[in-house]
Formats: structure tokens, C-alpha cells, sequence
């Protein structure tokens, strides 16, 4: 049986988080998610009816070949859960190997990292705290297997959440980069600076959603 994928969506844009923020990167984003998370900025692509297409492996090779050939050389790979797509380990692997391409993983941290450990792809990984209400299915297994180059996501709505991600990275001691990613709209981002310098939160980072400052904050494809 050949591989299929369920695709939501593809572009090319800047990332707008994480480890390579401000660089062009093909999107691939994926149909399907195993969470609800209160604040979830993708909705749309997460349910059982989400929109998409279903393509093959060839299709989605195709689509990263012309990205490579307009000087990209980022692909994320998000959702929705992009680990939730049965063959997602054979498309990492004939992207990053057959075209050379730095391939991301935006994953929520509710799917086990240890199948994909050795996939070679960055992982981003979200941890979510109590604003999610998702908090109760998070795989902590996962902050074992970060290595140097993924990072890990706090997305915070709340002043409570700051405090939470504190608490977090002191009972696991990822590492890898920490990053403070306020909820668009919900909390402003001075003050999760100022629970930073008042907790001596030196290891984190606070990081903004550059995507959601360029365009309209609810605009797809960007």
C-alpha cells in the first residue's frame, strides 16, 4: 500500500518561532490532532473533517523540490500533529536525505519522540501548561530525548502558566533552548518579562509569534 498523507496546507513563508525564526521555510501542514487545546491558533485543521487532501509521498516530494529550487531550505512539518501521519518517519527521511533539506517538527508533546529519535530531524516540541487545559497528556518521557538542537515551547496564556514552565524545566532540565511564547492576545509579553527578571528565569527565552506581528494575526498560509 503506498503512502498517503492527509494535507491541510502548504506554503512558503518565514518561521515565525522557534530555532530558525526569520528564515524562509516550506510548510507542510498536516490534518489531524490529538489534543484540544483551548487557545489552538489551527483549529480548523485539527478535527476528524478537517480540510485537506490526500496526497502520496511523490506529491509532497514535488512540493519540497520546488520550494528547494526558490532557495528554501527549511520545511516544517506541523498540523494539526504531524507525528499522527503513519508514514511521516519515510517523508522525513527522503527529505532531509534526498534533498538536503533542515527538516522541523512542530509536535505537541503528547506523542512519544523515542519511535523518530534517530529520523534526524529538529524537533520543537510544545510542553502545554494548565491555560491548554491539555496539560494531563503530556509524554514528559519526550524531555529525555531533546538533544541540543530542538527546543522546547512553552506557550503561555497566563501569569500562572510563566510560573508553570519554571517548575517544568526545574523538574526535567531540558536540554536544549527554552522558549516563553505568550498566547496571541491573551497576556501581554512585558509581563512575562517581568515574571522572568523577578524568578531569575535566565535559562528561558521569550519569543513572539513573528507571523502574527507581519500579518493579520488569524490569516492562513503565512
Amino acid at each position: 500500500m503506498s503512502s498517503t498523507f492527509k494535507l491541510a496546507e502548504h506554503f512558503i513563508s518565514i518561521n515565525g518561532e522557534g530555532r530558525c525564526a526569520g528564515e524562509l521555510a516550506l510548510f507542510l501542514r498536516f490534518a489531524g490532532c490529538n489534543l484540544r487545546c483551548d487557545w489552538c491558533d489551527t483549529a480548523w485543521a485539527c478535527g476528524k473533517d478537517a480540510p485537506c487532501e490526500i496526497v502520496g509521498l511523490p506529491r509532497l516530494m514535488q512540493i519540497a523540490e520546488d520550494a528547494a529550487a526558490q532557495g528554501v531550505r527549511n520545511v516544517t512539518l506541523t498540523g494539526g500533529e504531524p507525528l499522527l501521519q503513519a508514514h511521516i518517519g519515510e517523508l522525513i527521511d527522503r527529505l532531509g536525505k534526498t534533498l538536503g533539506l533542515r527538516v522541523e517538527i512542530e509536535t505537541n508533546g503528547a506523542v512519544p519522540l523515542e519511535p523518530f529519535r534517530k529520523c534526524g530531524a529538529v524537533f520543537t516540541m510544545d510542553y502545554k501548561l494548565p491555560s491548554s487545559k491539555m496539560e494531563q497528556h503530556m509524554c514528559t518521557e519526550n524531555f529525555a530525548l531533546l538533544r541540543e538542537w530542538d527546543c522546547v515551547k512553552f506557550v503561555c496564556g497566563s501569569r500562572a502558566d510563566v510560573f508553570r514552565a519554571k517548575e517544568i524545566a526545574e523538574q526535567f532540565e531540558p536540554q536544549c533552548p527554552m522558549y516563553l511564547s505568550p498566547v496571541f492576545g491573551r497576556i501581554d509579553p512585558a509581563e512575562i518579562v517581568e515574571i522572568m527578571k523577578e524568578q531569575k528565569m535566565g535559562s528561558f527565552r521569550l519569543q513572539l509569534q513573528l507571523h502574527k506581528f507581519i500579518w493579520d494575526p488569524t490569516a492562513r498560509g503565512v
